[in-house]
């Protein structure tokens, strides 16, 4: 009988043992707290709450995603005007990487509402 005491005694006094219980311990009580008898009204209405607020944004970041791409296109132009007039060897590649970041504003743009359900 002292045999098995001290058995129990030792795997308790171990610190996996204790990491372990702690583990489940916690794990279960999240698991009780997230059940709660079934009723998930208030997460849901969080959820849409939060859900309304954010599709109100959405019109104010197309137009700055549109405001963006006027920038680009207008700052990208004349650094474009400068490399031609100062014959340097790359205006291709600037002039395909302005036009590259003004059509994936304008997508986004055009994306962003449909990724949101608007």
């Amino acid at each position: 009988m002292t045999k098995i005491k001290n058995w129990i005694r030792k795997f308790l006094a171990s610190p996996k043992t204790r990491a372990v219980a702690l583990m489940l311990l916690v794990g279960s009580t999240a698991a009780f707290a997230q059940s709660g008898a079934g009723d998930y009204t208030a997460g849901t209405s969080a959820l849409t709450t939060v859900a309304e607020e954010i599709a109100k944004y959405v019109p104010i970041v197309v137009k700055l995603c549109y405001a963006i791409a006027g920038v680009v296109a207008i700052v990208g132009a004349i650094s474009v005007y400068i490399s031609m007039n100062n014959d340097e060897q790359d205006v291709k590649k600037k002039i395909m990487m302005v036009v590259g970041a003004c059509i994936f504003l304008v997508a986004a743009a055009q994306a962003l509402p449909l990724f949101f359900g608007l």
